[in-house]
This record gives C-alpha cells, sequence and structure tokens, in this order.
C-alpha cells in the first residue's frame, strides 16, 4: 500500500471514536465507565489504523499465532502478539491485536491487548480506568500474563473492554 493509503487509514482512526459513539436510538448499549474513554482510545486508534490490512502487522513485528481462542463467552480470535511491547501500558502501544477471519476468508481486525507478564502474585495494572485480567495464558506467550481487550475495531455488546467478544467466531 502506497504513503497515500497509510495516510487515509490515519485519518479513519481519527473519524472511528466519533463514529463508534454515536449509537442507533433503539439500541441499549453497555455504558462506558468514563465517556472520555473514546477520547483516551485516540492513540490506539491511530497506532493501529493501518493494521487492518493484516500484513502491515506481520511486517511491523506482530507474530501470529495459529489457533483462533474462544471460550463459552465469545471469542477473542487469532492474537498477533508483539515481544517488544509485552508490558506496554502506552495506549498507542499494545502488545496484541486480535484478528478474526471475514466472509471472505481474510483476516478483519477486531481489537487490541495490552499484555504484562503477570511475573508472581502482583496486582493486576489498570489503564483507562480498567483493571487488567488474569493471570491468564494467551496464545504466542510462553508465561501467564495480565491482559486489557478493548473492541475498537469491531463493537462487542458485552462491553467495550469485555475480555470476550460473543459476536467474533472462530472457523
Amino acid at each position: 500500500m502506497s504513503l497515500r493509503s497509510r495516510a487515509a487509514g490515519a485519518a479513519l482512526a481519527l473519524a472511528v471514536p466519533f463514529a463508534l459513539a454515536a449509537v442507533p436510538a433503539d439500541a441499549t448499549p453497555v455504558p462506558d465507565p468514563d465517556p472520555l474513554v473514546w477520547t483516551d482510545l485516540t492513540p490506539t486508534y491511530t497506532a493501529t489504523a493501518d493494521y487492518q490490512y493484516e500484513p502491515f502487522a506481520v511486517t511491523d513485528g506482530y507474530a501470529r499465532a495459529a489457533t483462533c481462542d474462544r471460550s463459552g463467552q465469545g471469542g477473542a480470535g487469532y492474537h498477533y502478539v508483539k515481544d517488544a511491547g509485552l508490558g506496554s501500558l502506552d495506549p498507542a502501544e499494545p502488545a496484541g491485536l486480535l484478528y478474526e477471519t471475514d466472509a471472505d476468508g481474510r483476516r478483519a481486525l477486531a481489537g487490541v491487548e495490552w499484555i504484562v507478564r503477570a511475573g508472581g502474585a502482583g496486582t493486576p495494572p489498570t489503564l483507562f480506568g480498567q483493571s487488567f485480567q488474569g493471570p491468564t495464558a494467551v496464545p504466542g506467550v510462553k508465561e501467564p500474563v495480565y491482559t486489557l481487550r478493548a473492541w475498537i475495531w469491531k463493537d462487542n455488546p458485552s462491553g467495550l473492554f469485555a475480555p470476550w467478544n460473543p459476536t467474533v467466531t472462530c472457523p
């Protein structure tokens, strides 16, 4: 893709938080803990917009997991983990990307994930006023970790920061 395409992706990333904030009148949204969270997530949208084209994620150092992660509460999809991002609490540097397979058989970006090594009996970190889940296992990461998922590229009826998305399916 050209530089112009990447610039268009960045412009889209800036517009998405405002578009997602508009909810149809007949919908019953799950309230976010802080209405300003969409503004707080703007750096995340900007940093991950290019990864809607999955090969850019791989080129930038995100390693694909071969299995699709699913539970009785929904799916998380395919984890793509960047080792250099493990431990980051920077909104613009999530260590993980969450993809699902779309109707055309391609990988579609659904969410992002911050991943912090559990390393003992520590207290889970917080980000955006949300406590991380865990300790748990993440495909592609060898040790137990704390995670925080944000479903910024695909709506999640369970909530923006819910650990599982019932609309994410595994093939």
